[in-house]
């Protein structure tokens, strides 16, 4: 298995539940390894995944998805 990890920006302000809501979804994704937030830095959604299995374009579908303004800044 192949992990690579990938940053998504979110323009959006996220609570605790909205960051946990997007964590918990993400990682129902098939190939998704780890999806995060850290502390200081939440509009920066970093996935750790299984590139042979998902695209990271596909993440970012899914992270617009779920009503976010998002866009790909670190593959």
């Amino acid at each position: 298995m192949n992990i690579t990890d990938i940053i998504i920006h979110i323009k959006e302000t996220l609570n605790d539940a909205a960051r946990n809501d997007l964590e918990n979804s993400l990682r129902k994704v098939d190939g998704v390894v780890s999806p995060r937030f850290n502390a200081g830095k939440e509009h920066l959604f970093m996935v750790a995944f299984d590139p042979d299995r998902i695209k990271a374009t596909d993440l970012l579908v899914k992270t617009r998805a779920a009503g976010y303004t998002a866009q790909l800044i670190s593959m």
